[in-house]
């Protein structure tokens, strides 16, 4: 991967791969139930309004559905939801950030529901804390560190851990399971 890039920037980002998120200095920034979020750019594929989201049943709360995007099927996650939180109230700013999962020697697109976009920010790792070891509102693996950005701490994510797809899929399975045994179980 020795491609020549204008700018330089984007080619040493792309060719460390998507597990260069500690060197990583660009971050997507937004707003999740009031808090800041903020996730590297390199995973992130594009933004997209909300809407036009099919129910699946029997998924867990924190998957909303999916989206049809240019033919491909593609699941979308409630964020809120999955840090164990109200699930997010749609406005017209809501939107979907779709954001490319690695799954082994593939990537799978999911989308994530956020309350707001707000900017692309450079944040110096001289400006990043790591993540604290307690006192957090959402799991401590999800969080990959603290960015400090105009005296506020920005919540960086860990989007491998948020997104892990095999973690879903368990969550997912163990939903379905505990509904049949609930609705066998009422049936006698």
């Amino acid at each position: 991967m020795s491609a020549i890039v204008p700018g330089g920037e984007r080619a040493s980002a792309t060719s460390a791969g998507a597990t260069a998120q500690p060197d990583q200095q660009q971050y997507l920034t937004f707003v999740l139930g009031g808090e800041a979020y903020a996730m590297g750019i390199l995973a992130i594929k594009e933004i997209i309004e909300y809407g036009n989201l099919t129910e699946v049943p029997r998924m867990p709360a924190f998957i909303r559905g999916v989206i049809n995007l240019r033919g491909a099927v593609v699941p979308v996650i409630d964020l809120s939801a999955r840090f164990g939180k109200p699930a997010t109230k749609v406005t017209r700013r809501t939107c979907i950030v779709i954001i490319e999962v690695p799954t082994g020697s593939e990537t799978q697109d999911v989308g994530v529901m956020v309350d707001a976009v707000n900017a692309v920010l450079e944040i110096p790792a001289s400006d990043i804390e790591p993540p604290p070891s307690f006192g957090a509102n959402i799991r401590a693996d999800f969080i990959s560190g603290m960015g400090k950005v105009n005296g506020k701490f920005v919540i960086i994510l860990n989007v491998h851990n948020v997104l892990s797809v095999d973690e879903m899929a368990t969550l997912s399975a163990a939903e379905r399971t505990s509904a049949g045994v609930s609705q066998t179980g009422t049936d006698s």
